[in-house]
């Protein structure tokens, strides 16, 4: 389920947050030609989400029904996916 997977990345990436940037162009006829005659790129960085974090925690299995192996396994995976959206 490529969509799915899509979904949850883009969940995550929410939750971490992470920057972008926005180019906005402006082009004008010079000579009969059309030209660029103006470019602004506009970096932001995006906190991270609460309602996203949220969303991601509350489709993790219930702690009260996990035991020892799957919590540590649960918040190994959790760590890993942070840093790993974190550091991308």
């Amino acid at each position: 389920m490529q969509r799915d997977d899509d979904l949850q990345q883009a969940l995550k990436k929410c939750a971490v947050g992470f920057d972008t940037s926005e180019t906005v162009e402006e082009f004008a006829v010079q000579d009969g030609e059309l030209r660029l005659v103006k470019r602004k790129v506009t970096r932001r960085d995006i906190p991270p989400d609460i309602k996203a974090v949220k969303m991601l925690l509350d489709g993790r299995p219930d702690e009260d029904d996990m035991s020892d192996e799957q919590l540590e396994a649960e918040r190994a995976k959790l760590l890993n996916m942070l840093k790993e959206e974190h550091f991308d």
